[in-house]
């Protein structure tokens, strides 16, 4: 593998321009390591904790978005039903719950082989893939842990797009 990544250079590294446009939005954000960034941005539900990895050896970029969520292990199978449900619905990236810290969080990411480089408007488009889905499906999650319904009901709830004004 090394001789193959000698063939090709080093890639350019796309977390460059994730900063840059957390700079331009003015978001908060930590460059913790050369391929690592996370940010936090203001949504309507949430403040949503976004983090960008870069695997140079993999050539990928990951994605993942997490949100102020705490998920009981009494109602990991109910939201995991409900994660099924909507990842069915997504075109791109997932959601997925990590049993032992109780967070949910969406993932996407981004192969970047054979040398191709990442692109303001494909990074950009991650990271709005990232808070749409989650600001679309938060109220779905919520009424499955604090509401107590059940993934159909949440999922038709979080899905049903309201027309006019009240």
């Amino acid at each position: 593998m090394t001789a193959v990544l000698s063939l090709f250079g080093e890639h350019a590294n796309p977390l460059e321009i994730v900063e840059q446009l957390a700079t331009a939005e003015d978001w908060c954000f930590d460059r913790s390591a050369d391929d690592e960034i996370n940010i936090t941005v203001a949504g309507n539900w949430s403040d949503y904790h976004v983090c960008f990895n870069w695997h140079e050896d993999l050539e990928g970029l990951h994605l993942a978005c997490t949100f102020e969520t705490k998920v009981p292990q009494s109602k990991c199978d109910d939201v995991t039903k409900l994660m099924t449900r909507i990842n069915e619905q997504l075109w791109i990236g997932h959601f997925d719950l990590w049993r032992k810290e109780g967070a949910i969080l969406y993932r996407n990411g981004l192969m970047l082989a054979g040398g191709a480089e990442a692109n303001q408007a494909q990074c950009e488009t991650m990271l709005r893939l990232a808070l749409e889905a989650s600001e679309r499906y938060y109220p779905a999650f919520q009424f499955v842990l604090w509401g107590g319904k059940d993934a159909d009901t949440a999922i038709e709830a979080a899905l049903l797009d309201t027309v006019g004004n009240a």
